[in-house]
């Protein structure tokens, strides 16, 4: 049977004719901080000030041994001079395919104040010092997740997994739910960061730091 029309869709003639025009304020070059960190920094305290949902979360994107990309959400952890860390299951999609390929890419969408920023870089495992530093800090529910979830394997039901949290729930009882061998952080280290500032009639201000010997070559592209 021929599906009808739904006046309420949103059609292709829609979605082509939807538009925002970006605010002035301006990025430049002769106004940014060195280190694209310190930028990056001043960013993400906007969004917290403006009261953005999740100021922290970011797309990751790794490819697969077929060349094929993939994306999801991650949040940040810290970030600093030596690069921006997240946590997740070792087990998982994404770490299978950082482990084969480092080479990834972050992206934090700050629509509301029309800013984006993109990093590209190399992902390595941290130590799992760091790793135990930052599973202690977390609720004890999340600390039971990470033992429970076999993160991207497939499963029955809703209900299997419940049963693997009761039981974990069961195994550590009152004590010290401690870190996992299969779960901890990696630290992407950018080569490049780039800013990009929404402006009127689509000529939008784009900032690119590029890692160089000595510290960070900044340049300007194209909108």
């Amino acid at each position: 049977m021929e599906r009808s029309a739904d006046p309420a869709r949103i059609s292709q003639a829609d979605l082509a004719a939807m538009r925002h025009e970006y605010a002035d304020a301006g990025l430049d070059v002769d106004g940014v901080p060195a280190s694209p960190v310190l930028l990056w920094q001043e960013w993400l305290e906007a969004a917290q000030a403006a009261a953005l949902a999740e100021v922290n979360a970011m797309v990751l994107s790794t490819v697969d041994a077929a060349g094929a990309p993939s994306s999801r959400m991650v949040l940040c952890k810290y970030a600093d001079e030596a690069g921006f860390v997240f946590y997740t299951n070792y087990g998982s999609r994404k770490a299978a395919e950082i482990d084969a390929n480092p080479n990834v890419s972050l992206l934090f969408p700050w629509h509301p104040l029309g800013r984006q920023v993109r990093v590209e870089g190399v992902a390595s495992r941290v130590t799992r010092e760091e790793s135990a530093a930052y599973f202690s800090t977390r609720p004890r529910g999340a600390q039971i997740g990470a033992w429970a979830s076999r993160q991207s394997s497939v499963i029955g039901s809703r209900a299997d997994l419940e049963r693997e949290v009761a039981a974990t729930v069961e195994r550590f009882g009152d004590g010290e739910v401690p870190l996992p061998e299969h779960w901890g952080g990696y630290r992407v280290r950018p080569s490049s960061v780039e800013f990009w500032q929404g402006r009127p009639d689509r000529l939008h201000d784009r900032l690119r730091y590029l890692r160089v010997d000595d510290g960070w070559r900044i340049e300007r592209l194209s909108p």
